[in-house]
């Protein structure tokens, strides 16, 4: 909406300035994306994988390098060995390296078994590193080596997942990199010991296979072993055998699988001792070759067809790890997803966010009230600035996704200093309209007139203006539309951001264009000089919600030094609207000032505050309270039988604050999910974080506030973005 002439110079500049000090925090943040994350994509939610390196003596030709997956598994789930025993795939990696490099295969560490019922897995649990090593052929040349790693996994528990992750890594040549010593070193110690099969045999007779083993260690003997054979299908894993010990061999005699196809003449296995405790790799063992006397029994022909049950569970498994996931529900079409862009968009303009801006356009209208033709200019200026402001935030966020980043709607404000701007701005506005000062007395006439000679340009700043305030709010039926947006094609994308930002400058560009709505408006008068004051406070409020919201990201360091800088920068406009010699000293003294503080605590700005896992925040109900949210607790709390209520939150987004002390603290509520044992969790993203984007995306959502009640068996129910005391109430009563 276009400004009366009493703001426009003052909005003309800010934003200018405002532009610039964007570039700079969107500059850092682009940066930050394309330039150094060593992993491409988000985690997986039951399975963390990292890329770690160890090259104590540098990586030139005949040096040792190590490159290694570490997984990390959430309680109760486990990865899977090269033989995955009844069921499971093992870990595979693809490397892409320089020319002259090669990968070796995975040093496999000794694996451990995970019974279930009457069948049985060989892999891992808690964290376990799979080592691979690299040769560097003498004529490789370059000073570093670039690595690229696409690996994928099958992490289980009683349902499986697959899953899968894409990790960059750079080692210098020259130098050592031995951070990751002692996880190496662990994995080495865990890895079984090649040893010599002399004096041991196996032998194959009708359905069992009988093993004798010579030179175990002496310690093993008298102790229960297992039996890990290298070839799959071979054995019948969690079938009852017997084992003893002769003197210093080894036997056992183990079923034979009824589906087994090979018959090899020798027979890679590895043995350890049974049981061991801890999680991870098991303990280390003892790998053997060993040669096959007699004759293998006749392998049972192949089924002609995969059972129905297990051919549909298989085509399942596949399905999710190639589909992105998907929203509960019936899924959105696109239409339906424009729909609810510009229902959203127009129910933008209640949100508290726009409340700042709303008094500017209010201005406007009575300033302009009997001039038809410059409304309906300034109402086509003012939707054309929303709209290209929404496509550019949209453009850019598609872009940073594609890039590999885990971002979502209202990311703009995870940067403290888009935050640090956006309180400048604010500040600088609320300052013009409280009167302390004018740009037509701090700035020459011919630069503060130019805002007459371009009044639609005043309302295109406007819209831009609102934009950057309004973003990071999520309306109802925002949601859906948003979360379907970032899965389509572009084009079809940057349709529903556009059609976002129509609604939300539709209700004004109606105005403009209905006469009615004018002659409603009081006549200008006085009173605007009293409201135009009025509105300065709601600008100074929005001001201490960034400060806050800063100040979860920078910490209380950070929020004060933006609040200093504040003050000076106020005493600095103060002064420029002296005369004489007065504004030069005190105006000299104060920029003086702002570039010291800028220098000296203004670091503290920006400087993101290493996120902290969180105390529980206790409410009304005693024995009732919100914990910090994660995978792993979630999928924990479900693993115990408790539904569990989550709520995706940020501190710079005032719908979820508004929820946390209305429908959230409700006593009728809370009562509620005491009565059904339900765990709370918050998952905060104020900053950056790419669990709780992939979380979000999971749900089909990509803003917050976002709510989701979870339950064993059932699909997550996701609540409306504004809470409402029975709605919360019939969902937790379904349960």
């Amino acid at each position: 909406m276009p400004l009366p002439p009493l703001l426009v110079p003052a909005v003309r500049r800010l934003l200018a300035g405002l532009l610039f000090a964007l570039g700079l925090p969107l500059a850092a943040l682009a940066q930050g994306i394309l330039g150094g994350n060593t992993a491409q994509n988000a985690p997986p939610q039951m399975v963390r994988g990292e890329l770690l390196a160890h090259a104590p003596e540098g990586a030139t030709p005949g040096s040792k390098v190590w490159l290694g997956l570490q997984l990390t598994h959430t309680p109760e789930w486990h990865t899977y060995w090269k033989n995955s025993g009844d069921s499971g795939l093992p870990t595979e990696l693809q490397w892409t390296l320089p020319a002259g490099v090669t990968a070796g295969a995975i040093a496999w560490p000794t694996p451990r078994k995970f019974p279930l019922g009457t069948l049985a897995n060989y892999g891992y649990n808690g964290t376990v590193l799979l080592p691979v090593p690299l040769t560097i052929d003498p004529s490789f040349t370059g000073t570093h080596l670039d690595v690229k790693l696409s690996a994928a996994w099958l992490a289980c528990r009683k349902e499986c997942i697959p899953e899968e992750g894409r990790y960059t890594l750079r080692i210098p040549v020259q130098g050592s990199t031995a951070l990751n010593g002692a996880v190496f070193d662990a994995a080495f110690t865990a890895a079984p010991a090649t040893q010599a099969a002399d004096g041991s045999a196996l032998q194959p007779e009708p359905g069992f296979l009988k093993v004798a083993l010579a030179g175990l260690p002496a310690t093993w003997r008298g102790q229960a072993l297992e039996f890990f054979p290298e070839t799959t299908g071979l054995i019948e894993p969690g079938s009852p055998w017997t084992q003893a010990w002769d003197g210093e061999r080894w036997t056992a005699r183990l079923p034979l699988s009824p589906q087994r196809s090979d018959s090899p003449a020798r027979l890679a296995l590895v043995v350890a001792q049974a049981h061991p405790p801890g999680e991870g790799a098991g303990t280390a063992g003892v790998r053997l070759d060993v040669p096959v006397q007699g004759t293998w029994p006749a392998a049972a022909p192949l089924p002609a067809a995969v059972p129905d049950a297990l051919q549909a569970a298989l085509d399942a498994n596949a399905a999710r790890a190639v589909a992105p996931p998907a929203a509960p529900g019936v899924p959105v079409s696109l239409w339906a997803a424009l729909l609810g862009a510009l229902i959203g968009g127009m129910i933008l303009n209640l949100m508290p966010c726009v409340f700042p801006v709303l008094a500017i356009k209010v201005l406007a209208f009575a300033q302009h009230a009997d001039d038809k033709a410059a409304h309906r200019a300034n109402g086509l200026a003012y939707t054309a600035g929303v709209v290209l402001s929404f496509l550019a935030l949209g453009g850019l966020l598609l872009g940073l996704r594609s890039a590999g980043e885990q971002l979502g709607w209202g990311f703009q404000l995870q940067s403290p200093g888009v935050v640090a701007a956006l309180a400048v701005l604010f500040t600088l506005i609320g300052l013009n309209l409280a009167g302390l000062f004018e740009f037509g007395s701090v700035l020459p006439s011919r630069v503060a007139s130019l805002q007459a000679k371009n009044p639609t340009a005043d309302a295109f700043l406007t819209g831009v203006l609102a934009t950057a305030i309004a973003s990071p709010c999520t309306a109802p039926f925002m949601g859906a539309s948003l979360g379907l947006a970032i899965g389509l094609p572009v084009v079809q994308a940057l349709a529903v951001f556009g059609t976002l930002g129509l609604g939300m400058a539709l209700p004004y560009l109606a105005a403009s264009w209905w006469p009615a709505i004018a002659r409603a408006l009081p006549r200008p008068g006085a009173w605007m000089n009293i409201f135009r004051q009025l509105m300065a406070f709601p600008m100074f409020a929005t001001v201490v919600w960034l400060l806050w919201v800063l100040g979860q990201q920078s910490g209380i360091d950070g929020a004060a030094a933006l609040l200093m800088l504040l003050v000076v920068l106020a005493l600095l406009v103060w002064a420029l609207g002296l005369r004489g010699k007065s504004r030069t000293v005190l105006a000299g003294l104060s920029l003086a000032g702002l570039l010291w503080l800028g220098w000296s605590v203004g670091p503290n700005v920006t400087r993101m505050q290493t996120a902290s896992p969180g105390a529980e925040v206790a409410t009304a109900v005693q024995g009732l309270s919100w914990q910090a949210w994660s995978p792993e607790r979630q999928a924990a709390l479900l693993a115990e039988g408790r539904p569990v209520f989550v709520d995706f939150t940020a501190a710079w987004c005032v719908t979820c604050q508004y929820n946390k002390r209305s429908t959230l603290a409700d006593a009728e509520v809370l009562a509620d999910m005491a009565a059904k044992n339900m765990a709370l969790l918050r998952a905060d993203w104020t900053r950056r974080d790419p669990l709780v984007t992939q979380a979000l995306a999971s749900l089909g959502r990509n803003g917050v506030p976002v709510y989701a009640i979870h339950k064993n068996g059932q699909p997550p129910q996701v609540l409306t973005e504004v809470l409402t005391v029975s709605e919360v109430r019939a969902a937790i009563g379904s349960l």
